[in-house]
């Protein structure tokens, strides 16, 4: 996978030259990194966020919206497992996801490499309280409506700006049809994905804006919502978010456990390609550059996978290093304990992994089941710039990094064209912008060479092999005939 060299809508084989270059010295004289940008969740059109926690079996989810339109035609319904209760629900500040995408999204770093003619010359230096009411008043002609419907109102609530029913139900058509009598505006087609769920006995948790509270609040956005619950299930309801979509759609799940990373168990958990090598101009396009790669990769595997973009020990007074670089502090006690992370102060270690699905009715047929692994291995999603050393290069030592400096570029080149599908022929000024300042007698024969046009992967894994071997075969069969063209022919005798 990380190997593959492979470009878009190019079949065609070119003869070329073969060789192997060292480039890996410029990478170990490169200093320490500087954070550019991050690649955040609000590239992705049709997005939702969501945080999970869990611990043993208790489960914490914090839901973030992004619905737009007349705050009272909002509605929302989420399958949970248990009748929650008044205190297993909360809101919290919109801030907190803020936080948590900045500090873990897929991030474009720069550094910088050392004038080999002078060794380290000019680089030595380099929650308020929430205000919440509980209703105390019941509608009456609601409960009634609710059992000619076989519905069943187990709890009600208000909290902050909303007002939150706790459902059960026997049937998928009576709840519908409950909904929509009530005022709750939700998909046509949700009545064929209500069904496995009250078959499993699965409570709803439904809920509506409160005009008047939200009035007084004085909150312009609706704030996330959060509830709490223990169940051996660790899972998260998608069927219900599909029943109206059009198209697909993108979830980001920042996830937080004691031991490990957390991953899919009924699809693919899938690590997203990291510490990639690109060109410079992909600093003024970041966000093009991510969102073009996410989807190259997502068609490549398969569309039906999740994708692993940060995994790390977060742990507040764990003193390693979270990332390289950061792109700030680490979450703090205050963004943890809002998050429902309630070990977040006692020194237990806190692993935060953020994953990324792009999913659809067709290929995610099944609701998200999650488990706890044991793995702490770090990882980050992180694509990499890499300036050029200034100064005078004039030395032996420089001229070899010169050299090795377009070799360095051509490959950078190659690898954006491999992550994205962007055309690299715009790029060959680029790669010789620096071919100048080569003497003519330190220039060797067909050093300086041009891109070289790969396969596009849509073969599949394994593209790059493909490739490969093709050359090496061609090189051996040349090699071939050159020494059969000079093996001596003995004339036949009559």
């Amino acid at each position: 996978m990380d190997q593959r060299l492979i470009l878009p809508n190019m079949k065609r084989l070119l003869l070329v030259t073969l060789f192997i270059s060292s480039i890996g010295i410029l990478q170990s004289k490169a200093f320490c990194g500087f954070y550019v940008a991050t690649a955040d969740a609000k590239l992705f059109n049709k997005s939702s966020q969501v945080i999970l926690v869990r611990d043993g079996n208790h489960t914490v989810i914090t839901m973030s919206n992004d619905f737009q339109g007349n705050v009272k035609d909002f509605a929302m319904v989420v399958p949970v497992p248990v009748v929650l209760q008044r205190n297993d629900i909360r809101v919290v500040n919109q801030s907190l996801f803020q936080s948590l995408d900045a500090y873990s999204g897929p991030r474009l770093v720069e550094y910088y490499d050392e004038n080999p003619c002078y060794p380290n010359y000019l680089y030595d230096s380099a929650m308020p309280t929430l205000s919440e009411s509980v209703s105390s008043t019941r509608n009456e002609s609601r409960k009634k409506s609710a059992e000619g419907s076989g519905v069943k109102i187990e709890a009600e609530y208000t909290v902050g700006e909303y007002d939150i029913l706790i459902l059960s139900a026997i049937e998928s058509t009576g709840l519908k049809t409950w909904l929509t009598a009530n005022g709750y505006q939700i998909p046509n087609t949700a009545e064929e994905v209500l069904e496995p769920y009250i078959k499993s006995n699965m409570k709803f948790f439904v809920v509506k804006v409160n005009l008047d509270n939200k009035k007084a609040l004085g909150f312009d956005n609706l704030r996330p919502l959060q509830i709490s619950f223990d169940s051996p299930k660790f899972m998260l309801p998608i069927r219900l978010g599909m029943a109206n979509a059009n198209g697909d759609q993108d979830m980001i799940v920042y996830a937080f456990t004691k031991t490990g990373r957390v991953e899919c168990t009924n699809y693919r958990t899938v690590k997203i390609p990291t510490d990639r090598n690109v060109p410079l101009p992909v600093r003024q396009k970041f966000g093009k550059f991510y969102v073009d790669l996410f989807e190259k990769e997502y068609k490549y595997q398969g569309r039906n996978c999740v994708f692993l973009e940060y995994a790390w020990n977060v742990t507040p007074s764990w003193g390693g290093m979270k990332c390289d670089p950061c792109v700030g502090p680490p979450p703090l006690f205050t963004d943890l304990s809002q998050a429902g992370v309630s070990w977040s102060n006692s020194g237990t270690p806190v692993f935060f992994t953020r994953l990324h699905v792009r999913y659809s009715r067709s290929k995610f047929p099944q609701d998200l089941q999650f488990q706890v692994t044991p793995n702490t291995e770090h990882f980050q999603g992180r694509y990499i710039l890499t300036n050029p050393a200034y100064g005078d290069l004039s030395c032996d030592a420089g001229q070899e990094y010169l050299r090795d400096l377009s070799f360095r570029r051509k490959r950078e080149v190659e690898e954006l064209a491999v992550l994205t599908g962007w055309d690299p022929s715009s790029y060959y000024s680029y790669i010789t912008e620096y071919n100048h300042m080569i003497k003519q007698n330190n220039i060797r024969k067909n050093e300086l060479i041009p891109v070289v046009p790969v396969n596009d992967h849509s073969d599949g894994p394994g593209g790059s092999g493909k490739l490969i071997f093709t050359l090496l075969f061609i090189t051996v069969v040349g090699s071939l005939f050159i020494l059969l063209q000079r093996i001596p022919v003995k004339p036949v005798s009559a």
